[in-house]
């Protein structure tokens, strides 16, 4: 079964193809800049390398075309053509109440990750647009859509539930949802596989640091608590937001600076974090250099985000009532071993013991990163969201066709 992969942004769609067979990464990508004219198209294979174009990219199914067109070509393409792609597996940020796992996609499903729009409209939006342009190429192509949120159907509703008034959940469904479920999902089982046990019998914390940053308590395979909330912005410290702070800073700020709710929407989302601690940039790495250098925000900076990580790792330590394993994932998780030491360190009274030198990072692979006698095992593990779309949309077509 040839799967192809598809993550769609506002201006941009990142793709992957794959041999479901032993799951071989047959080609990847990335078209940005769409609705310019000088788009940006950089196109993978074992055979090609990396290739690089600009031309112009009018929308999601001219972008579609090109990558459909470089797949399919004689000098570079894997395929013979189009048709030998079996289905399309989409990312979906936003499943709302709905979708509790990944699902078939027909009239009745894009009608309802249309009215979760309000609910995530820089994601869900171009995520439409990504299968309306699959419709427009390989219009009888099965289409799958992998819900970013569907991890987290499993917390309970004292976990999800917010202390406000309960009319507000029942007629606007404000809840806890939390994201980066694919990403947490996906790591928790390669976790369990490295302790060479089964997930149904293991407590784990996962910890996705990337840009957007969030941390999830996983009970035997299930999400009983996540650190994002009804949006991306609730939980930890983030490359530019500010994560969960006091809700009347909001109010004090409108009254005493005039600010509008965009106004703050803006500070919260795009200036804060990393970013507005730092003054520097919300780039882990630009920090990590300035802190070195002694500079004393970049040093606070640092401080802040790894405190926040300690403050849930141990909340949710409590919640599950013990904890096996530890997984830090993405692109701060994965490559900044200072932040995961700044993290790590004084929770040796949890039975967590991180092994220094394993830490380091010379070593751009998964791996235990835990000392011998670590009571709790600590992992490095390379998220791989394609995959897992990969993966559950061969299970819902088999599903299907039974």
């Amino acid at each position: 079964m040839i799967i192809l992969v598809l993550n769609c942004g506002s201006s941009s769609i990142k793709f992957r193809l794959y041999d479901m067979v032993d799951e071989t990464e047959l080609a990847s990508g990335l078209v940005e800049r769409i609705g310019s004219e000088e788009g940006s198209f950089k196109y993978k294979t074992s055979k090609t390398g990396e290739i690089k174009e600009v031309l112009p990219v009018k929308d999601h199914s001219k972008g579609l075309a090109i990558i459909v067109n470089r797949l399919t070509e004689r000098e570079v393409g894997v395929l013979s053509n189009v048709s030998q792609i079996d289905a399309v597996g989409h990312r979906v940020v936003h499943g709302g109440e709905k979708f509790s796992s990944s699902i078939l996609i027909n009239e009745e499903v894009i009608e309802e990750i249309k009215r979760c729009i309000p609910l995530a409209p820089l994601h869900n939006q171009p995520n439409l647009s990504g299968i309306f342009a699959c419709k427009d190429i390989m219009p009888n192509t099965p289409q799958v859509a992998v819900f970013d949120t569907a991890f987290h159907h499993t917390l309970p509703d004292y976990a999800f539930i917010y202390p406000l008034p309960y009319e507000l959940y029942e007629t606007d469904r404000i809840r806890k949802y939390g994201f980066h479920g694919i990403s947490h999902r996906y790591v928790a089982l390669e976790a369990a596989k490295m302790m060479n046990k089964s997930i149904d019998e293991l407590k784990i914390i996962t910890c996705h640091l990337g840009n957007g940053a969030s941390i999830t308590a996983i009970d035997r395979g299930k999400s009983v608590d996540t650190s994002m909330g009804f949006t991306p912005l609730e939980g930890l410290m983030m490359g530019t937001r500010c994560g969960s702070i006091d809700p009347a800073i909001a109010l004090h700020l409108m009254r005493t600076k005039s600010l509008s709710v965009d106004d703050v929407d803006n500070l919260f989302n795009k200036k804060s974090g990393l970013s507005g601690i730092s003054g520097i940039s919300n780039d882990a790495r630009d920090i990590t250099a300035a802190a070195k250098r002694g500079d004393y925000r970049a040093n606070l900076a640092l401080k802040i985000y790894a405190y926040k990580i300690k403050h849930y790792i141990g909340a949710y330590a409590a919640i599950m009532g013990g904890l096996d394993a530890i997984v830090m994932t993405a692109g701060v998780g994965e490559n900044t071993e200072e932040i995961r030491e700044l993290s790590l360190s004084g929770l040796e009274f949890l039975g967590i013991k991180l092994d220094n030198q394993r830490n380091l990072n010379d070593l751009k692979k998964s791996r235990e990163i835990s000392t011998v006698d670590s009571r709790v095992k600590i992992f490095v593990i390379f998220t791989n969201e394609e995959i897992m779309i990969a993966r559950d949309t061969k299970e819902v077509l088999e599903k299907v066709a039974k």
